[in-house]
């Protein structure tokens, strides 16, 4: 038994590690095929085959890094360890931890689509008229454009709504949307400790909670700034939030070890116990 658990524990990092690098690597390969003067019309057919491929290898990454993580996780909730990664593991699996994960996963992701520009809404553009599309219809675009932004998908639903699928935002997106619901859940969990008189920070705890939302800078930015810088400025806002966010994510990954300090008994065990 604990063979097998030692075993479950080594194929989650190595899945977890695997989707990371085959990330890396796609991303570095496409980006060899976005020069334009190297685009010729008999080569058009294999970088859209490229293209078709890319996301599929890019959905079986994310699945690699996924169902390591469940592995991992469910791992350190097994061993009961002193570790602060098995505090956080313990903090996590009860069912109003995962509720909230889940709950906050959600609805962080499609705050993030709205603010990275993946969910467009154009009311002063009809997508039909403007630009020939087919309502609904969507295709992959895979070309030119800066590495990790292409290729992309792009979606019409309506004459003024789409989809705008940037590679790297859709990682982003859901690495962030990961984070996020990990620390909410970690954190109103500790908040809940904390009013119990069981010595934990509720200023830790509402630090997690504050700490959770990477985006909002970026959005009240736009806010104060308003419109009346054109469209340059839209665009150079969208960019300076994908910097922000993956910036942001040392702090959301750091974040978490320290309310496990603070959810930590004397004896080094987890002041939750898991349903």
């Amino acid at each position: 038994m604990e063979k097998q658990e030692i075993r479950n524990n080594q194929s989650g990092k190595k899945l977890i590690v695997l989707g990371f690098v085959v990330i890396a690597v796609l991303f570095i390969m496409y980006s060899r095929y976005q020069d334009p003067e190297l685009i010729m019309p008999n080569t058009l057919d294999s970088i859209q085959r490229l293209a078709n491929g890319f996301y599929i290898i890019l959905l079986a990454a994310l699945a690699s890094i996924t169902f390591g993580i469940y592995q991992f996780h469910k791992y350190k909730v097994q061993k009961k360890n002193n570790d602060l990664l098995t505090i956080i593991a313990l903090a996590t699996w009860n069912s109003k931890s995962r509720k909230t994960f889940i709950i906050t996963f959600v609805l962080y992701g499609i705050f993030f689509s709205l603010v990275s520009g993946t969910l467009v809404y154009q009311p002063q553009i009809n997508f039909s008229t403007n630009y020939g599309a087919e309502i609904p219809s969507g295709f992959i675009a895979p070309c030119c454009d800066s590495p990790g932004y292409m290729p992309k998908i792009i979606v019409y639903i309506t004459e003024h709504v789409g989809l705008q699928i940037i590679p790297i935002n859709l990682v982003l997106q859901i690495i962030v949307s990961y984070l996020v619901g990990l620390n909410t859940s970690i954190a109103i969990n500790a908040y809940t400790i904390s009013k119990k008189g069981r010595g934990v920070s509720t200023i830790g705890a509402a630090a997690g909670l504050f700490i959770a939302c990477p985006t909002c800078a970026g959005s009240f930015l736009s806010i104060f700034v308003g419109t009346a810088s054109g469209i340059a400025l839209s665009i150079a806002l969208v960019q300076l939030q994908t910097l922000f966010i993956a910036i942001s994510i040392p702090i959301l990954v750091a974040t978490p070890f320290l309310m496990a300090k603070k959810l930590r008994n004397e004896d080094g065990s987890c002041k939750i116990t898991p349903e």
